[in-house]
């Protein structure tokens, strides 16, 4: 039971004869696909996706991407999409993280032409899907989530797809998984639902795919870690870490992604055991600036691996690990250390409090400060990280942010600008001249001519407001006063300002 934490439901659509439903749609369009890549943000791009299929991966998702973007950014939809399209790269299934069931069809819409299917993804946990108000977090509103998955079968003409996360309840979970299906709860030997099912977690062997598919009778397995750490997952291998880079890299000669940063991103994963024992090689590949500077680090690895494959087993970096650290092998992430006490028991777990990118104390010690501060530390040796040394800036009174140092009114420079505008007053300290302008304008126009080719204010009106100026100007307080009757000017007059 380790292996299901998130699974993926296809279901039928609700249009008939114009496509291919449930596990027909599996069977033909999907073509019985049981080794499946997952969708990863930024990592599963079209590049990665073929060296994959390479390796036995016959179904692969596109990153996740964000509908609402993907509707209104012409950009967004090449990059991500359009311009990443191969006939080599299918069956494809493109995944979007939505909350609104118009702009879901909007989007599947657009990308319906691409793909063999379209995915909502629901089992994001991280932090910016709640902040987003998707993935994992709609998993409680079961009303809008059936409006969603009910439009887009009915306006789509490709198959729609959910990615969930299981519950801690079996029952719930079913029940969640039929209520996605839309359909009378049927069973297929023995199964709960009618419909494919894909697991997903913990795969990193393909030992692991096939006892996933055993014991859970799962129609395919999904795998995002090991793959990332080992493209050959699905064909059973484990080829040296410089012969998939050396790949992937002739693949993204042909198919580049739109930056740099997806392939540093892969290699990393590709020697992260490695780069452990040579960790100047991960300064060199951050510092890379073009595929050729990467192709160089990777040409350093491949040296300095077959060098100590050469030694003697003794002389060899011994890392605990299963394979040798130039072998593609998966990170697997220490748990929680368990603690005994004297006589045999579990101790209680206690719960350090994180101070991650935080300072222990305010000594400004190199081993309190995170690397991007120690960056930063060297570059200006005077800096000063501790917050209680930090200078205190006084709030602006509207909207919390720091008020000019200057300004006339206590204000930052965009409240400042606004009741300025508002009131026709200046403020030196922002360098706005709202009232000085308004005062050049009324003595320019005092004899109904024109300024700058514009015509002047009408002379009644010139005169009250050059009266309003007197006025203002006679007073003592404020220093800096704002107009009285500019509320009298005509709209015309309010443009020239």
């Amino acid at each position: 039971n380790g292996f299901i934490q998130r699974g993926v439901l296809c279901f039928p659509s609700q249009v008939a004869m114009a496509k291919l439903q449930g596990f027909e749609f599996w069977e033909k369009t999907l073509r019985g696909a049981r080794y499946v890549v997952a969708p990863m943000v930024d990592q599963s791009e079209l590049a990665w996706r073929l060296l994959s299929r390479r390796h036995g991966a016959e179904l692969c998702y596109t990153p996740m991407l964000h509908a609402q973007v993907f509707v209104r950014d012409a950009n967004y939809r090449r990059e991500n999409l359009f311009s990443e399209f191969s006939p080599e790269d299918r069956p494809l299934i493109t995944q979007f993280c939505a909350n609104d069931p118009e702009v879901f069809v909007q989007a599947a819409l657009l990308a319906q032409d691409y793909c063999d299917a379209v995915d909502l993804n629901l089992g994001c946990p991280q932090m910016i899907a709640k902040r987003g108000h998707y993935g994992v977090f709609l998993q409680d509103e079961w009303d809008l989530l059936k409006r969603m998955i009910t439009l887009a079968s009915e306006k789509l003409s490709v198959p729609v797809t959910c990615k969930i996360r299981v519950f801690p309840e079996v029952e719930k979970t079913v029940k969640y998984a039929r209520m996605l299906e839309q359909a009378e709860p049927r069973t297929r030997k023995g199964d709960a639902v009618n419909i494919p099912v894909f697991a997903n977690g913990n795969i990193h062997h393909l030992t692991d795919v096939q006892r996933c598919m055993e014991e859970t009778r799962v129609q395919g397995v999904m795998s995002a870690e090991g793959n990332l750490h080992n493209p050959a997952l699905f064909e059973g291998r484990n080829p040296p870490v410089w012969e998939m880079a050396e790949e992937y890299l002739e693949v993204v000669q042909r198919h580049p992604p739109s930056t740099l940063s997806y392939v540093r991103a892969h290699l990393f994963k590709l020697w992260h055991h490695t780069l452990q024992i040579h960790q100047d090689l991960r300064e060199e590949l951050a510092k890379a600036k073009n595929l050729a500077g990467i192709e160089e680090v990777n040409g350093q690895l491949k040296q300095r691996c077959k060098e100590e494959m050469a030694k003697e087993e003794s002389e060899q970096h011994h890392t605990g690990l299963p394979f040798p650290h130039w072998i593609c092998q998966p990170y697997v992430r220490p748990g929680p250390k368990e603690t005994l006490r004297e006589n045999g028991q579990k101790a209680p777990v206690v719960r350090a409090v994180s101070v991650k990118r935080a300072l222990e104390d305010c000594d400004d010690t190199n081993d309190s400060l995170s690397k991007n501060k120690q960056k930063k530390k060297a570059r200006n040796p005077h800096k000063n990280f501790c917050p209680e040394l930090k200078p205190k800036y006084i709030k602006c009174e509207h909207c919390g942010n720091p008020k000019g140092n200057k300004c006339v009114f206590n204000l930052c420079r965009g409240c400042c600008k606004k009741k300025a505008y508002k009131e026709v007053a200046d403020c030196p300290g922002h360098g706005l001249r709202f009232k000085t302008k308004a005062q050049k304008q009324l003595n320019s126009g005092m004899g109904g001519g024109q300024m700058n080719g514009k015509p002047s204010l009408p002379a009644e009106l010139s005169s009250a407001a050059h009266e309003a100026l007197t006025l203002d100007t006679a007073r003592s307080s404020p220093p800096l006063p704002c107009l009285s009757g500019i509320t009298l000017l005509k709209p015309d007059f309010q443009h020239m300002l």
